[in-house]
């Protein structure tokens, strides 16, 4: 209970800081797994307002020639991740979040929207960079070749307040100041384009990047 009550108190914390109403909620502790407790997580649904969804930014792009670009720094953040779960790793420290940095993010996406600079823009969360990479590609079935540093961090950490970006080349000057005016670090990881996703000497294509991203579900169940 201290866990989920640390939790909470932290989520006010930050809904304060950042102005973000909370209007309701359920609780329950009862969603246990025979005598296995359910973990103290609390998980909050937030709604976002655009004024005109016609000029919203899409979470991933449809053509090849785009630069990618990662805003916001990666850390050591493995803690409470998809790759500790996967391992069965329950111990670490949590990631910090740098509110103040994440609402100077914020006003960058929303100028980015504003300036059209973006052509696609996604959040880097659960799954880290691996995840938005795999979801960006598939999602109009257009590939991407990306070259990282420290590759199995790089991939999996979860720290908080980064988004990937594409970008016509075009925009670079423009983007670069913008990430410089919000003080949001900024680094082009890759280009668009191609039938698969290449991840420095890794190749996969998009069929079976799908196939592995599809069928896992159907493996749980049966």
């Amino acid at each position: 209970m201290w866990q989920f009550a640390e939790s909470v108190r932290g989520l006010a914390d930050g809904c304060l800081e950042m102005g973000l109403p909370v209007t309701g909620g359920n609780v329950s502790f009862y969603n246990q797994t025979g005598a296995v407790a359910i973990l103290p997580t609390p998980v909050i649904g937030v709604l976002g307002v655009i004024d005109d969804v016609r000029t919203r930014t899409p979470m991933s792009f449809d053509r090849s020639g785009l630069d990618l670009y990662l805003l916001g720094e990666t850390e050591n953040d493995l803690a409470g991740s998809e790759w500790a779960y996967m391992h069965n790793q329950r111990g670490g420290i949590a990631p910090t979040a740098d509110l103040q940095r994440e609402m100077r993010l914020i006003d960058l996406l929303v100028a980015g929207r504003t300036k059209k600079i973006f052509s696609a823009a996604h959040d880097l969360s659960q799954g880290g960079l691996a995840a938005t990479l795999t979801e960006m590609v598939l999602r109009y079935n257009t590939g991407a070749t990306v070259q990282l540093d420290n590759v199995g961090l790089a991939l999996l950490s979860e720290t908080p307040g980064r988004v990937v970006v594409a970008i016509d080349p075009a925009q670079t000057a423009a983007l670069t100041t913008e990430a410089a005016s919000q003080k949001i670090a900024l680094k082009k990881i890759g280009t668009t384009g191609g039938d698969s996703l290449v991840i420095n000497d890794a190749k996969i294509s998009l069929v079976e990047l799908r196939k592995a991203h599809t069928e896992t579900f159907p493996k749980l169940f049966g």
